[in-house]
């Protein structure tokens, strides 16, 4: 997709469409406004009535045969009062899904008023959700139906600074890409997404970002000690692999922030199967582990100045004749002994590994993020992803970083209750310990195994993929949370020039 400033008038601006935004509960501005006057008062009918009140992204096309635009979208964002930078995102995908199915592939985006002195985050946002707009989940289809094919957006810039704007669309074409990534991951089925593709996926990507990568097969797991990652993959023929992706953006400095993700492929369950209902979800259970590598990706191209690593352990879960089962007893890497209470409570099991190798490797902040329980999306839905830490510092600064995303987290306790209750009677701890505070108790588990490293958990099983589209996404994989990571990785970096660029990150709240 090409992606152009022009600072056009938005009645000379040749194109196919002409995205104008609209606040609810106000009259026209900027752009709407001049381009009312030309139309006569086309856009006043359709906001003046009921076929238009500008919530966010409510639509409304208009046909302008004899202009160099040819048609004009008016869509929502909203109240102006509430309005934030990450809502143009919605903005941009909903025109480009409303456009594009009708074989739209031309289309010019006017800002509001009021993103003046924001302009690299409105741009950001922009190029972001245009380009998460026009994916699908038709992607196995061989002739889908109204295929969206945009070839070019251009973004008004009058009245604006355009470097800034320049700026910002060059970061939302990096973080939108690398979000496209995490979603095209985690949409492709469990024969064509094994470990083994994951694992060629990241190298692919590390290349292309300047990554180093390394990826550890099973034997080295085994002479490592990771048992318990090596315990769910049992059952299944699919070998194994611990993908580790490394940015080194500050050589002069030790911290090190590790991003940590579930890379489950495809989880039956194992001995304790899931229903047969809905099973096919379960290649999205590695949406955290493609959160990680997609993230790593951008990290790499906007090369904040601090180093990050991106640790993926990488499994399938199934009921091999090999299988763990119900009471076994796996050693980690660290020497802690897990009792298995349900083979279905495995992420758990594999991030256990995947921790303990962070911190091997050197991590002095840790970030994980999983699909990990159901209890999660009982308790949030789909609105919010829970956040558990060790380090109440560490949780707000992460929370800053994430807000502006779009992205949402809620801060969830993890007292020593929880930690009590997954002590084993046999071992060192146990995998499971029933449905009640089932996010919290999971959380606890996995605190064993970060010891005194600062650590947040990302509980994401309601946010990572949903069941409905939305007016600017397509029903499926969401990209959660490589927004939140690239963000908080900006943030550590404490680099202005890569804060000031960010256009998505925590210098940018607050925009009126």
């Amino acid at each position: 997709m090409q992606v152009r400033i022009a600072a056009d008038a938005p009645s000379s601006v040749q194109t196919g469409a002409l995205v104008v935004p609209i606040f609810s509960k106000e009259s026209m501005q900027g752009a709407a406004q001049a381009l009312d006057t030309e139309l006569g008062g086309a856009l006043a009918d359709i906001t003046g009535g009921e076929e238009l009140k500008g919530s966010l992204c409510e639509l409304a096309l208009v046909h302008a045969k004899d202009k160099p635009y040819r048609r004009v979208l008016a869509v929502g964002l909203g109240e102006k009062a509430k309005f934030e930078p990450y809502m143009l995102a919605r903005y941009a995908g909903a025109a480009v899904r409303h456009l594009g199915k009708r074989g739209i592939k031309d289309i010019a985006f006017a800002l509001p008023e009021v993103v003046k002195g924001a302009e690299a985050a409105a741009a950001s946002f922009i190029v972001e959700g245009a380009l998460n707009g026009a994916i699908d989940t038709t992607i196995y289809q061989n002739e889908p139906d109204r295929a969206i094919s945009l070839e070019k957006i251009t973004i008004l810039s009058e009245g604006l600074d355009k470097a800034a704007l320049e700026q910002g669309a060059k970061r939302g074409e990096i973080l939108g890409e690398a979000v496209l990534a995490a979603r095209r991951m985690a949409l492709t089925p469990a024969n064509d997404m094994t470990p083994t593709h994951m694992a060629q996926r990241a190298t692919e990507l590390a290349k292309e970002a300047g990554l180093e990568i390394d990826v550890l097969d099973e034997k080295r797991m085994q002479e490592l000690g990771m048992g318990s990652l090596l315990g769910v993959s049992r059952g299944s023929d699919e070998e194994a692999k611990m993908i580790v992706l490394t940015y080194k953006g500050d050589p002069s400095s030790d911290s090190m922030l590790a991003l940590v993700g579930k890379g489950l492929t495809f989880d039956s369950g194992g001995i304790s199967i899931k229903p047969a209902e809905n099973m096919h979800e379960m290649k999205y259970d590695m949406s955290g582990g493609a959160g990680v590598i997609a993230a790593m990706s951008a990290i790499g191209r906007l090369k904040p100045k601090l180093n990050v690593m991106g640790v993926v352990p990488a499994s399938e879960n199934l009921p091999g004749h090999r299988a763990m089962k119900p009471g076994d007893i796996l050693r980690a890497m660290n020497g802690k002994t897990i009792e298995v209470i349900n083979t279905d409570a495995e992420g758990r099991l594999i991030l256990a590994d995947g921790l303990c190798y962070a911190r091997k490797l050197g991590a002095t902040k840790i970030v994980d993020a999983a699909t990990l329980t159901g209890a999660c999306v009982v308790a949030l839905g789909h609105a919010a992803s829970a956040a558990l830490s060790n380090d109440d510092a560490f949780l707000e600064q992460f929370l800053a970083a994430a807000k502006p995303t779009g992205e949402r987290y809620w801060h969830m306790p993890l007292y020593e209750d929880y930690s009590t209750a997954v002590k084993s009677e046999i071992a060192d701890l146990r995998n499971s310990t029933g449905r009640p505070a089932g996010t919290l108790t999971a959380g606890a588990f996995l605190k064993a195994f970060v010891e005194d490293t600062p650590w947040i958990h990302l509980d994401v099983a309601g946010t990572a993929y949903l069941d409905t589209e939305s007016a600017w996404q397509a029903k499926g994989p969401t990209g959660t949370p490589v927004r939140a990571f690239v963000a908080l990785a900006e943030a550590l970096a404490g680099d202005s020039g890569s804060a000031k660029a960010s256009s998505n990150g925590a210098a940018l709240t607050g925009v009126r």
